[in-house]
């Protein structure tokens, strides 16, 4: 079975994470130690319904395995969620003489993996997002990063905020998922975390814990906000007309998604991707790659994506008892 796979590719799609480069590197050496050729897609699966495509060895991925982005890169494509682009990427499959296909990325990505295994492409994913959202997966490479950049961001902001007994609203990343803000909060002791799984009543979950808090006698406060809960600038607004605080707004953004990868996400991208050969190798397909407990595993995609996650309840009595309010 194993000498069955021959050729196969790997590709980026969706937003990028640290982590990801790693992740590459592995599965052309695990590919290369194991006699498979190994072709790199270039910008996701829009690369491949067009056939963008790099043959890669051992020296083509020397020195990535601390660097930040994806040196495939990645794209978002409409004309994939097609069947007639479905069919132009499967066609390319077939004319590279691809044996399978390891896509790293989120739930688009995957979603995307399983359109195209439809037409007899094996393919087994690779859970990438700093939204750490993939249900299947206690884990996706890049998540540990962000949470480290943002840390220390906040971190700067809150010995100014301090010094001038100021509040600071500060907006990260996470349009449907809150898993980052309620990590980063934690980690920064945030009096308030704004996730988008729980509806935000303004009055109750941030004018209070504030006026609570200094009532205990604290002076400045770290408001934490998901892009996906609210706007923090509106966050900021709000809370000037209702308790006369003049908050400092600072919206992280993608400075999250960059930076060298952390020790965990390198470790965690090498070992994802070597399991990732060794499911194709083995002639398994619509395989995605998951640590449970730290143990590295595979399940079916479909199940996988069918799988809700949500938040953590013990981080959340952990956050209220932490506040003190």
């Amino acid at each position: 079975m194993k000498n069955a796979v021959k050729r196969i590719g790997v590709l980026t799609s969706g937003g990028d994470a640290p982590g990801m480069n790693a992740a590459i590197r592995s599965v052309v050496r695990s590919a290369i130690y194991r006699g498979i050729e190994c072709i790199g897609i270039r910008r996701g699966w829009n690369g491949l319904i067009h056939g963008d495509i790099l043959p890669m060895d051992v020296s083509s991925v020397n020195r990535i395995i601390n660097s930040g982005g994806t040196i495939l890169y990645t794209a978002r494509s409409q004309e994939f969620m097609s069947p007639d682009g479905q069919q132009k990427a499967a066609d390319t499959c077939k004319l590279l003489g691809l044996d399978g296909i390891v896509a790293i990325g989120g739930d688009g990505t995957f979603r995307g993996a399983q359109a195209l295994s439809k037409y007899g492409i094996s393919v087994v994913g690779v859970p990438a997002t700093i939204d750490n959202d993939i249900a299947c997966t206690d884990y996706t490479l890049g998540y540990d990063t962000a949470s480290n950049t943002a840390v220390d961001a906040i971190d700067k902001l809150r010995d100014t905020m301090q010094s001038h007994e100021r509040c600071s609203v500060v907006e990260v990343m996470g349009r449907n998922a809150g898993h980052l803000a309620l990590y980063v909060g934690l980690a920064v002791g945030a009096a308030v975390v704004l996730v988008p799984e729980k509806p935000l009543n303004f009055q109750e979950d941030v004018v209070e814990k504030i006026r609570r808090a200094r009532l205990h006698g604290r002076t400045h406060y770290m408001i934490v906000v998901a892009e996906g809960a609210a706007s923090a600038i509106e966050i900021g607004k709000q809370i000037k007309e209702a308790i006369a605080i003049d908050p400092r707004v600072t919206v992280l953004g993608h400075i999250q998604r960059g930076g060298c990868p952390s020790a965990r996400d390198r470790v965690m991208g090498t070992r994802m991707g070597f399991h990732a050969v060794e499911v194709l190798a083995e002639g398994r397909t619509n395989r995605l790659v998951c640590t449970v407990r730290g143990t590295l595993k595979d399940v079916d995609l479909m199940e996988g994506l069918a799988m809700k996650k949500t938040l953590s309840q013990q981080q959340y009595r952990v956050l209220e008892a932490m506040t003190g309010v």
